[in-house]
């Protein structure tokens, strides 16, 4: 029998949507020796996860912890507790991760209401108290980072309308956790959810997610099981709190790494970290501009850690991604949907947003797009982004 050799994996520089290159100081985590997942070690180290998850989501709720599985996950324990068959929800959709909400949510049964804005926009709050004065919703859903427009909706005013009107806020942070401010209960958020494999500089295989108590009364109100066994929040709460009720086998390496990744933000401090987001983001884009790359997010609400551009006219996406894989080991994201081949996704998530980043990246991008036809000029890339962090 011919077995394949030992992994032997060629290093990258990830800086596409997810995830991120992972802290060295989360890896040396993760080689930490297993213990049981009933251990006592383990389930203080629980504790402490759980509680800095707290503050970096800015929340006091009891139930706040990691779904051991991925964003995804997150969203759809999200949907599935909150929501059952003759409910009503409206979903905020203006791009592909808005549309899996709509997805995910017509799953449970309930009564979906679209409200609709164009790829690269963001929702007002008065056309959001239409829509939930019009329809009266159990929930409403949002997504705070759209991973694929760049586009960085507020919230501020969200929560405190929904509950006007009897609604549920409920808030997709996959991109937004780590990298930007994200208050829950600032902003009066019922549910959350996000992931490891951003801001959290952590791999994927974990989706912190969080439930406001208003958010567990209604859970506690259903008239039906939730539909997901391993999903119903009311059991997986049960592992996770001071009963610790047998659930599943938790994935302890990741919660090691999550551990690590939230002392690392904690250290960094809150505000500093988003403070470095946006620095690298503004001497990112400086360079951009001096490709003629353009955001597709309107200015004003564009992401830091995630820069949608438009792919230049006459410049193939593949050509000139597969140039930065092949010849710099650098990896970027293509578009979706209806951006699919007219944009790329750049990221500067976690661990990843530096001026090292951003300087190899806009150099090298450079050289490919000469490559692939384009007329820059030489060196005006990487010197754009100079003089950005010279006057930052």
């Amino acid at each position: 029998m011919n077995l394949p050799g030992q992994l032997n994996v060629r290093p990258r520089t990830l800086l596409g949507p997810g995830p991120c290159n992972v802290h060295p100081r989360v890896l040396t985590a993760m080689a930490t020796p297993l213990v049981g997942h009933l251990d006592p070690q383990f389930l203080e180290f629980m504790n402490e996860t759980q509680e800095m998850l707290r503050q970096v989501l800015g929340t006091t709720n009891r139930v706040t912890l990691p779904i051991s599985a991925t964003g995804m996950a997150g969203m759809e324990c999200c949907l599935m507790n909150l929501l059952e068959p003759g409910d009503k929800i409206v979903v905020c959709c203006a791009g592909y991760f808005g549309q899996r909400l709509i997805e995910v949510a017509g799953r449970t049964g309930a009564a979906v209401t679209e409200l609709h804005k164009p790829w690269g926009q963001v929702f007002d709050l008065e056309s959001i108290r239409q829509a939930l004065q019009s329809v009266r919703p159990n929930v409403l859903a949002i997504v705070h980072a759209e991973t694929s427009t760049g586009a960085w909706q507020p919230l501020d005013g969200i929560g405190r309308l929904c509950h006007e009107f009897g609604a549920l806020l409920l808030v997709d942070a996959v991109t937004s956790l780590g990298c930007v401010p994200v208050k829950v209960d600032d902003w009066q958020i019922d549910a959350i959810y996000s992931c490891s494999q951003k801001g959290m500089g952590c791999p994927p295989g974990l989706s912190p997610i969080s439930f406001s108590d208003r958010a567990l009364e209604a859970l506690n109100r259903r008239r039906t099981k939730v539909q997901s066994w391993y999903l119903d929040i009311s059991l997986v709460q049960k592992y996770w709190d001071s009963e610790r009720f047998y659930h599943h086998t938790a994935p302890i390496t990741m919660i090691y790494a999550l551990r690590e990744g939230l002392r690392l933000v904690l250290e960094e401090g809150l505000e500093a970290r988003w403070a470095r987001h946006m620095r690298n983001h503004r001497a990112l884009k400086a360079g951009l501009a001096a490709l003629g790359l353009n955001y597709i997010a309107t200015e004003g609400q564009q992401l830091p850690q995630l820069n949608a551009v438009r792919i230049p006219d006459g410049i193939d996406d593949l050509t000139v991604r597969k140039l930065l894989l092949s010849e710099f080991d650098i990896e970027i994201g293509g578009g979706l949907g209806e951006f699919k081949g007219k944009a790329w996704r750049v990221g500067l998530m976690g661990h990843n947003s530096k001026p090292a980043s951003v300087l190899l990246l806009l150099g090298a991008l450079e050289q490919c797009l000469l490559r692939a036809g384009a007329k820059v000029a030489s060196g005006a890339a990487v010197a754009g982004a100079n003089r950005a962090y010279a006057q930052l």
